[in-house]
């Protein structure tokens, strides 16, 4: 597993993690099978966030129970939790006292001292950025909270938080897969007006993150869109498909380790988030941070998810 140094903090972190957000259903030996294969893989980086599972914190909660590691252990592993979103309402709550309750919710159901990273989850549209920071301070002078992060962040919505936040921004979550890449493809087509891909959408953000030392964590890797499943085998992908397969095949691989090897391949030193709950196919996704696509494989695949090469 391919490891780096996480820019703006001291931890030592796998291209991929594994995401927790359909944990609650998983009996405990199940829980602790995808665990130690995680382990076995190289992964010790553990995504989660309250409103994973119901109620509020159940995902959390079921992965303590289920493995109730020693603080030994415990230190081993980097989790990282997030906080922001109000399901039932359902709106966005950046405000101290939400952002404060929260965490003191994850940290008992996670039953830890301490939370490795902290990520706002999607934006606030009503961010009061002083709140923010007043709550990351305090967080993090009690040692609740050792490094904070956003997700789906756009540049200026960084920015503003960083004119008030003491504490680095190191993290943005953001949707990424070869089906979902605007945030690459509308720089390949930059001044081409009448070709839609030159649209930009996220106000140039991966170059945003890229000249920030912001860590790109991909999530949705295989989505071929919003409620529509993955794209592997998708009869709407025919020609993508084709191209993971042959190159599964040359490679000795699953289709799903070229996948994650596409977001693996792109300099950004990027993660990928892999919320698979079948020990095997974890195993296929993090044997992607293994392989080193070429760049002709890697827009090979980027054309056939229908992105053009001008």
């Amino acid at each position: 597993m391919k490891t780096f140094t996480l820019p703006g903090t001291s931890l030592t972190v796998p291209s991929v993690i594994s995401g927790m957000m359909r944990v609650q259903d998983l009996s405990d030996a199940k829980v602790r099978d995808l665990y130690e294969t995680a382990r076995e893989c190289g992964i010790d980086f553990f995504d989660h966030a309250d409103i994973y599972g119901t109620p509020i914190h159940a995902c959390e909660a079921r992965f303590a129970e289920a493995l109730r590691l020693s603080p030994a252990e415990r230190s081993e592993i980097t989790i990282q939790t997030k906080a922001g979103i109000v399901p039932s309402g359902p709106y966005f709550d950046f405000s101290y006292d939400h952002i404060i309750e929260s965490v003191n919710g994850s940290l008992e159901a996670l039953n830890t001292d301490y939370i490795d990273i902290l990520l706002l989850h999607r934006p606030d549209i009503l961010v009061e950025p002083e709140e923010v920071a007043r709550a990351f301070s305090e967080l993090a002078a009690a040692g609740k909270v050792r490094n904070f992060g956003v997700s789906n962040q756009t540049p200026g919505q960084i920015e503003l938080l960083k004119r008030f936040v003491k504490q680095p921004l190191i993290v943005n979550q953001l949707q990424l897969s070869p089906t979902h890449a605007e945030m690459m493809a509308q720089g390949a087509a930059m001044n081409m007006p009448r070709l839609n891909q030159s649209a930009s959408y996220d106000l140039g953000i991966l170059d945003y993150c890229r000249l920030n030392d912001v860590t790109i964590q991909a999530w949705s890797p295989f989505q071929s869109d919003l409620g529509k499943g993955t794209y592997f085998e998708n009869p709407d992908y025919p020609e993508l498909n084709e191209v993971l397969n042959k190159l599964a095949n040359s490679h000795g691989v699953k289709s799903e380790t070229i996948a994650t090897a596409w977001i693996l391949r792109h300099p950004a030193n990027m993660q990928v988030i892999a919320g698979t709950m079948n020990p095997d196919r974890l195993r296929a996704i993090a044997a992607g941070a293994d392989i080193n696509l070429t760049r002709a494989e890697w827009y090979q695949i980027y054309r056939a998810a229908g992105y053009t090469v001008p």
